[in-house]
């Protein structure tokens, strides 16, 4: 007898196994509503009972899935639902509903054996476009590896009932903003690396505990080139501890020298891509990837001045405190050495190791407390102060500051066209010499167009203004027998005008009455024609009434309506005597 399937929610049905994570077991579903094939992915026990995580989880989910790009895996839905479990105790159970997508893990990739320099730079750059798409969306991802980037066959199904064609080897980047949620709402930089997984991939500013960007995507990023170009990551040990210490203070190896078949001129961008100091990686997604497509085709650098950029980098003699812990690695750990004399007491044996312990960590807590300092270094250049400069003089400023300007054009009601409004990086901000600054110059007030308003309606005035982006003012009612009530008559703005985007416009609206008198004792035609007239615009009916004397003229004696305000068009009747 088959088991009943599983549904999370009433909706997603789950199905087979795909693989387990450290944070996660993905699943093959089914999405009922839609019809569609998924990816079902249920978080771990432990998380799910941490309240803080949930909605943390939740909230970095939906973020997410507002991110549609083809580098990048679709986050379709995040839920939680409730199930019973064999202790009869009902628990949560977080998932995320995600684009099934058919081809294998870069990890296991790399773990099938070494990867063409050509399809290196093939994977990273799907990599980074996925990056330069989600930083532009305000999205960083934190823990860029293998790992969370498939590759995807001949055919990719994007969606059930809808196929289409890709090469083979398509870059797909997936978990965007999990990591966030898990390093919220851990309570130690230990526990969040043994959720998130190894640390060989985390930038230095991670491994320290500080605040991260995006430029710790792109050290990661670079980590994964560096892995894809010689087989292995720039830094390995025995502890997530031991990679986090070189993360911060060891200089990789570059990489033609673990693969002579790697291009030199990599290795200058793989050691830009893995500077300690963000300011000295690469600004954006974008520069990375021009300095990769430059880097192909371009001069190999010379070993001296590879030298010097990564004396730049990371030091006058990077390689020091390397070497030495190695050495001590080595002395440790190297079971192969054998006594040939007499050795020194016990006693100043172990005092000696405990001497050697205390240095090794005093030496991390110096490292692990390490905090740039409040003067710039001289590789690095200040963003002047050009904000409410003219574009032309904003531009020769950040030139003679060795930097580069990109103008942006932007409305703005309080600074003059053309003059700039700021800057991105900001004034005051470090950056690396010849760094792209983004200038954001004025246009101007925003202005827009105002919309034909006369003969529409109330309800369709308003919404034609919140269209164009002006606001409603006041609603002025008149009487105007032509008109049906809540038509505009009127506007103190003429249609077609250009006014600042949020100008108020006043309307006149129809109140859909007119004002009749007491007509008793005129004659009846000239009642009629009153009644009648363009400025009243009623309709008119006669009645006799025998029970009074006639006159002549005939004159009205009652009307059907009242004096005072009568809906426009209506019909009075206007009563004679015939008697």
């Amino acid at each position: 007898m088959t088991s009943e399937p599983r549904v999370l929610s009433g909706r997603y049905r789950v199905d087979d196994l795909i693989g387990r994570g450290g944070m996660a077991t993905v699943y093959r579903g089914y999405d009922l509503t839609l019809g569609r094939a998924v990816a079902i992915k249920i978080l771990k026990r432990e998380l799910a009972e941490n309240a803080a995580f949930r909605t943390r989880f939740r909230l970095e989910a939906q973020a997410a899935s507002r991110m549609a790009h083809p580098t990048i895996v679709r986050v379709f839905d995040a839920g939680e639902a409730t199930e019973v479990g064999a202790d009869g105790q009902a628990r949560p159970v977080p998932y995320i509903v995600m684009e099934l997508v058919h081809g294998s893990l870069l990890k296991d990739v790399i773990d099938e054996g070494p990867v063409s320099t050509a399809d290196a730079l093939r994977y990273v750059d799907g990599i980074l476009e996925a990056l330069e798409y989600s930083h532009r969306a305000g999205v960083v991802h934190r823990d860029i590896k293998p790992g969370n980037v498939m590759i995807t066959d001949a055919s990719e199904e994007h969606s059930a009932g809808s196929t289409t064609e890709a090469g083979r080897g398509e870059v797909k980047v997936m978990d965007f903003g999990i990591a966030r949620a898990v390093s919220d709402s851990s309570s130690t930089v230990a526990e969040t690396t043994a959720i998130i997984g190894t640390a060989a991939y985390f930038s230095p500013e991670q491994a320290k505990g500080e605040p991260v960007d995006a430029r710790a995507d792109l050290y990661s990023a670079g980590v994964v080139l560096y892995e894809l170009l010689t087989g292995r990551p720039p830094f390995r040990g025995d502890t997530p501890v031991a990679v986090a210490y070189q993360h911060v203070s060891e200089t990789p190896v570059p990489p033609s020298e673990l693969n002579e078949s790697v291009p030199r001129g990599l290795d200058a961008v793989v050691l830009r891509a893995l500077a300690k100091d963000p300011f000295q990686r690469y600004p954006d997604a974008a520069a990375f990837r021009e300095a990769l497509d430059a880097a192909v085709g371009g001069k190999a650098p010379t070993k001296r001045q590879l030298g010097a950029l990564t004396s730049e980098l990371y030091g006058p003699n990077p390689r020091q405190a390397a070497e030495t812990a190695r050495s001590l690695r080595q002395l440790s750990t190297d079971t192969t050495m054998r006594r040939t004399q007499a050795g020194p007491p016990v006693a100043w044996v172990w005092a000696g190791v405990a001497l050697l312990a205390v240095l090794l960590v005093s030496v991390l807590f110096w490292v692990l407390s390490i905090r740039p300092a409040d003067e710039v270094p001289s590789n690095a250049r200040v963003v002047p102060d050009i904000a409410d400069m003219a574009y032309d003089r904003a531009e020769d400023v950040l030139a003679e500051n060795d930097l580069r300007a990109s103008r942006v054009n932007e409305p703005s009601d309080s600074v003059t066209e053309g003059n700039v409004i700021r800057t991105d990086p900001g004034s005051g901000e470090s950056v690396s010499p010849q760094q792209l600054i983004t200038v954001y110059v004025s246009q101007g007030e925003a202005t827009s167009t105002v919309p034909t308003l006369e003969g529409i309606s109330e309800d369709a005035a308003r919404g034609a203004l919140a269209e164009a982006g002006l606001t409603i003012g006041t609603i002025t009612q008149r009487n105007d027998p032509g008109a049906a009530a809540g038509t505009v008559l009127e506007a103190d703005q003429v249609a077609g005008a250009k006014v600042g985007v949020g100008s108020t416009v006043n309307l006149v609206v129809a109140s859909g009455r007119v004002v009749i008198v007491d007509y008793t004792g005129y004659t009846v035609d000239a009642a009629t024609r009153l009644l009648e007239s363009a400025d009243i615009g009623l309709t008119v009916l006669t009645e006799q009434d025998p029970g009074c004397p006639t006159t002549n003229p005939p004159t009205v004696r009652t009307q059907s309506l009242a004096p005072g305000e009568v809906p426009v068009r209506s019909e009075i009747v206007l009563i004679s005597c015939s008697g």
